[in-house]
This record gives C-alpha cells, structure tokens and sequence, in this order.
C-alpha cells in the first residue's frame, strides 16, 4: 500500500519536462555526429589518393569548367590539402610519441650558482588513457656531486603517488665516499638510468590505467538504471557513487543507495586483491559475491556490467 501510494502521489512529468528531455537528447545526438563527422573528415585526410587527388585538382583544373567555379574549387582544394597536411603531421607526432614513449633531452639552468655550470638532463615520459595522450611528465637530472659524474633528480613533474624518491634511491643511489680510493663503494653506488627510465614508466602507466578503470567502473554502475544494477539477489538498491579512496588509486571506495558501504583493493596491475562490503548487520558477503561474479581484476567486473546494461532485460 505504501509503495502505490508513493506511486499515486508522485506528480506525473509536464510538457515542458518532456521537452526538456527531447532537447537534451537531440543535443545528445548532435554532439555524437559532430565526433562522427570530425573522424571520417580526419580519416579521409589521412588518405594518400584523396591527398592525390587535391593536388592535382589545384595543378590542372578541369577545362570545361567556368573560370569563377574553377577558382573557387581550387581555393577550396588548396584550404582542404592544408588541413590534409596539418593531419598528417598530426598523425605523424602521435605516431612518434606512441613508438619513443621515452625521450632525452638537454636543457641549461639559467641559475647562475647552478651545478655542473646548470647542465640539465631531462626526460620526457608520454602515456596514453582512452586513446589519448596525456600531459607529458618531466624528470630533470643533474650532476651536483665533485669528483663524480653521477645524477640526482633535480626537478620533476611526476604524480606525488608515484614512489619517485624510492626509486631514485635504487636506481640513482648517491655515490659513496672517495671513488678512487674505494672501488667497493663505487660498486655498492653504481647508477643504472635505464632500468630508472623503464621502472618510472612502467609505475606511471599502472597509475593510469588504475585510474582509468576506476573511471569505467564508476561510468559502468552510477549510470545504470536502478532495475538494471548488478546487486546481491532480491537486493534493488543502486550503487551512488564510486571513487578512489587513495591516492596511489589502489583502493576503491563504492556507496551504495541503501547506505551499504564497500571498498575493493587492487593490487598495481589492476588485479582484484579483496574487497569488503559492509551494512547494518555487518560484513555483506552477498554483495560482493553479486559485485564480482567471480571476477579477477577490475576490468572483468566494468565489461560484465556494460554487458548487462546494453543486453536484453528480462
């Protein structure tokens, strides 16, 4: 009775509401093919015979044709091999960051009480997320140290998550006492740069792809219907919201309508470690079992969910 009851007094959507609705739909819908236009256009001035074509288009135009109309067509062909040209320069950056994700460069400190007369070694790391480059980030390196050409990071860009300061203790140890009269501590200090480069990458990527798929597990739950939400049995609650509850995005912490409260630990490759609801009655087994469907890592969980959400309801 409660429930027809909240039902019967619930007020019943106004015109202007379905309006409303339409509208942003239709914006919807205009911004999708705005992104359809925009990479057919792209692709098709990617393409070598349409580039081809333009520059014969503007080097011998058509005969027949008017002289106005053929001028017109040969300032519009010279305007799209333009942009043809920016694409492929584009495509051929994109293809230059994608193959040497890492690269070395060199700057000058223009601090006149510098080191080493302000020599700078810098790093550029560049990582993608949904097929798209990030923001790159910088390592600089220098060498402050007398009598050894060691490095040391002197300034970088790098998330405060990453652990930076430990790896460059490993890998960039600070030398140790007087190098020609210890070879021994010259051993034990030993710098290795590449494995430093490869191990930094790496760290960066897994932050990424962490918080990549903490962003598809939240866009693949909060947005559902709250019939169409992957609960325990008999349970028809929604999940409210999804987050990453640490900074090195290796916990997620999930909220669910009814006041039930989880957090799901992963470990640096994204695998699911443990995860733990709780509710009124205590530890909820039950909802994690129904989370999780007997996944093992995060993304298994995000492709379940899209997968109930566009498949038939039943």
């Amino acid at each position: 009775m409660s429930e027809n009851s909240e039902l019967a007094s619930s007020p019943a959507p106004t015109v202007a509401d379905l309006l409303n609705d339409e509208i942003a739909k239709l914006r919807a819908q205009v911004e999708s093919l705005k992104r359809d236009v925009a990479l057919h256009s792209s692709t098709l001035l990617a393409t070598p015979a349409f580039v081809q074509s333009l520059e014969q288009q503007i080097s011998q135009p058509k005969a027949k044709q008017r002289r106005t109309r053929a001028a017109s067509q040969k300032t519009q062909a010279e305007r799209l091999l333009v942009r043809a040209k920016e694409q492929q320069a584009h495509a051929q950056q994109s293809l230059y960051r994608m193959c040497a994700s890492v690269t070395t460069f060199r700057v000058t400190d223009p601090d006149p009480n510098a080191v080493d007369n302000g020599n700078v070694l810098g790093i550029r790391f560049e990582v993608m997320s949904h097929a798209r480059f990030l923001k790159p980030y910088f390592v600089m390196l220098n060498r402050p140290y007398t009598r050894s050409k060691a490095l040391r990071v002197h300034r970088h860009t790098v998330p405060p998550s990453i652990p930076l300061g430990g790896l460059a203790a490993r890998y960039l140890p600070a030398p140790k006492g007087d190098r020609q009269r210890d070879d021994r501590r010259q051993n034990e200090a030993r710098q290795d740069l590449p494995r430093f480069v490869r191990t930094l990458r790496r760290e960066l990527v897994r932050f990424h792809n962490r918080t990549s798929v903490i962003s598809d597990l939240r866009d693949a739950t909060t947005n559902r219907e709250p019939d169409t939400s992957i609960m325990a049995d008999g349970d028809d609650s929604a999940i409210v919201n999804i987050q990453a509850a640490d900074a090195e995005a290796k916990q997620v912490s999930i909220e669910w309508a009814d006041g039930r409260a989880g957090r799901l630990v992963m470990n640096d490759n994204g695998e699911i470690v443990k995860m733990v609801v709780q509710a009124e009655q205590g530890r909820d087994r039950e909802t994690v079992r129904g989370f999780l469907g007997g996944a093992t890592r995060v993304e298994e969980v995000v492709d379940r969910m899209k997968g109930a959400a566009t498949g038939p309801s039943v």
